[in-house]
């Protein structure tokens, strides 16, 4: 692995979700990383955020390790979950929180009716 890899996947496998975006969870620089980020922190997920804003190398590494050409980039224990259409299905269906509960991640399960509630 390059050294740019390397560090990417300790970063992935250190917390039990992160989420690679452009801006941070309090501050999104872009629409589809506020929305990620919105749900998260609306559902009072404790995660990681990686502003890929702030190095190059990551933009473009985080692209290459998970194959996936897009940001924002969601990973759940290490696994990688998808971009911001992806998590707003899964929300909206329910299965991004049986993915938290099979993964034992904390969440608050009434927000998420909440959202799925307000998109019904």
């Amino acid at each position: 692995m390059t050294d740019v890899a390397t560090r990417i996947d300790e970063t992935v496998k250190a917390s039990d979700v992160v989420l690679f975006m452009k801006g941070t969870k309090e501050m999104p620089q872009c629409g589809f990383s506020s929305r990620v980020a919105g749900v998260l922190n609306y559902m009072g997920v404790d995660y990681t955020d990686v502003n890929v804003l702030a190095d190059e190398e990551v933009r473009q590494g985080i692209k290459d390790y998970s194959d996936w050409p897009t940001i924002p980039q969601l990973y759940i224990k290490g696994e990688f979950v998808g971009g911001c259409d992806i998590i707003t299905e899964m929300t909206l269906s329910g299965e991004l929180d049986t993915m938290f509960d099979k993964n034992e991640v904390g969440y608050n399960k009434e927000m998420a009716e909440k959202i799925r509630e307000a998109n019904a």
